[in-house]
């Protein structure tokens, strides 16, 4: 009875160094943000099987490796090609972490991430320059910033983004020169209105070019060197490039 006695405080001062363990590693663990995607609708939902499988993966990941997850984010029925800046669920993962400082972000496999090569390494690109890392539920960082492979193919995805953005300003600008903006010339119908609509109206009552224009320079409207205004633009006053009707 005395022996039990004496090993009592034992087992209490062992079971006190346990918890105290355990809140110490608590506090040793990295705190990260879990995320899920799933990409048809059939499978959306807790109770579906994968977003239970990709949530079990990510919290076993976590506690084996030393990581305390503190927020789930979710993009349910997102494509996997969809660009990770586009998906609401992972541009609140983006705020939250911006706000809060957690620089980790855990997934259950890359393809979770981005299924497409290109979105992966594009969003890949985009994370390096926010410091921060996504690992997958294997323990793939794909931020690794020393693999060759990794690295070459975000260099390609890059040269690609950037293709494609100059290829859309360079598109935009004609689109804009075209309709006589951003510094191109602009059109009659937005310098001289009235001019064009008496020609809309004097065409419509089956006049020529020639007689169109001759019409014009009899009420006044005439060019800004003051010349009448020669068939050819009649022709674009009326945005056609072929066919003439015939002299009345």
């Amino acid at each position: 009875m005395a022996s039990e006695l004496h090993r009592a405080p034992i087992g209490c001062a062992r079971a006190g160094f346990g918890l105290t363990l355990t809140a110490t590693r608590k506090r040793n663990r990295v705190q990260a943000v879990g995320y899920l995607r799933t990409s048809s609708p059939t499978n959306v939902g807790q109770d579906k099987d994968s977003e239970k499988r990709q949530r079990l993966a990510i919290e076993r990941y976590a506690k084996h490796a030393g990581f305390e997850i503190v927020e789930w984010f979710n993009d349910p029925a997102v494509s996997g090609a969809d660009p990770i800046e586009s998906r609401p669920g992972f541009s609140a993962l983006l705020d939250r972490v911006e706000k809060n400082g957690l620089k980790v972000v855990l997934v259950e496999d890359s393809s979770r991430f981005a299924r497409d090569l290109v979105a992966q390494e594009l969003g890949v690109l985009m994370l390096i320059k926010l410091s921060m890392r996504v690992i997958t539920a294997s323990g793939d960082d794909l931020t690794d910033a020393t693999d060759p492979s990794r690295i070459m193919m975000r260099q390609i995805a890059g040269s690609f983004a950037q293709y494609e953005k100059n290829r859309l300003v360079r598109k935009l600008r004609e689109a804009r020169e075209r309709s006589g903006k951003l510094g191109g010339r602009k059109s009659l119908a937005e310098t001289r209105p009235e001019t064009v609509a008496l020609v809309k109206e004097l065409h419509a009552g089956g006049l020529s070019y020639r007689r169109i224009a001759a019409e014009l320079a009899a009420r006044g409207h005439l060019t800004s060197s003051g010349r009448p205004y020669m068939a050819s633009a009649i022709q674009k006053m009326l945005g056609r490039r072929q066919g003439r009707r015939k002299p009345r």
